[in-house]
């Protein structure tokens, strides 16, 4: 962690937190009674949101490999990273390219308490975590800059992540705050919940629930985040068909994202 970036941790036990909730979806144990009331309760009037939560973390899989094996990326800043899981980016970016380096950035307390097990980097890269608001785009990137040479490509990423930012028009500023500070050749992984009867009264039910309020958008609009980017095949859909692994990659969730490269 970056010299005076260490804020105090307090944990707020009351009040149900995504990273918490995405930790429940996939069956880990940092979470707390209000984020498992809350997940409990999305996942039986929306079903689906387990099975989009778990399909996610193979997509960041598949992709952050993609662009390490293919595209020779050696440099992750991955925006709202939540709690550590297996097959972290970092595990398979470096599992690929030992000289990775990979920035993690989150504003929940618990993710900072557990940034040490984030920050386990191979000796030939690097890892770090920068505890901040993805939001705030000029602090992230000034910090980031300690770890990253944003003057070489860079993998943004922002998997079910984007939805939090409510208004589409800040969202679309928002990557273009980061995307404008990264050369050609740097790409942008990017997934978010496609707007359906069910999934807009799960993002109802989410923000009731008082948790930061999440939006599923259009896919059309999802889509509009490209803009500017060459898309890698098979572009834009359901994330559980992008690049499968096997014969099949599983049924389509709502959750549909792209992996884009900044020409």
């Amino acid at each position: 962690m970056n010299a005076g970036q260490e804020p105090a941790i307090q944990i707020d036990t009351s009040t149900p937190h995504s990273a918490r909730v995405w930790n429940y979806w996939l069956g880990g144990k940092d979470n707390y009674p209000v984020d498992r009331e809350l997940g409990a309760q999305l996942a039986e009037t929306y079903p689906q949101i387990i099975d989009i939560a778990r399909a996610s973390r193979r997509f960041q899989a598949r992709a952050v490999r993609y662009l390490a094996q293919e595209r020779g990326i050696r440099q992750f800043l991955d925006l709202g990273t939540g709690l550590p899981t297996a097959n972290s980016t970092h595990e398979v970016a470096q599992d690929t390219a030992p000289d990775a380096r990979i920035v993690y950035v989150d504003n929940d307390p618990i993710v900072l308490a557990h940034a040490r097990a984030l920050m386990v980097s191979r000796p030939e890269g690097a890892t770090n975590y920068v505890h901040a608001d993805l939001t705030n785009a000029p602090t992230v990137l000034k910090e980031a800059a300690g770890t990253l040479d944003l003057s070489r490509p860079v993998a943004l990423m922002l998997l079910s992540t984007l939805g939090h930012v409510v208004d589409d028009a800040a969202a679309a500023d928002l990557l273009r705050s980061y995307l404008d500070a990264f050369p050609a050749g740097s790409a942008l992984i990017l997934c978010d919940t496609i707007e359906t009867p069910e999934s807009r009264a799960a993002s109802d039910d989410y923000a009731e629930g008082g948790a930061l309020p999440y939006v599923s958008r259009p896919a059309a609009t999802v889509r509009s985040f490209s803009e500017g980017l060459e898309l890698i095949e098979p572009g834009f859909g359901s994330i559980s068909l992008w690049r499968p692994e096997g014969p099949a990659g599983g049924e389509p969730v709502d959750q549909w994202g792209f992996v884009g490269v900044k020409p």
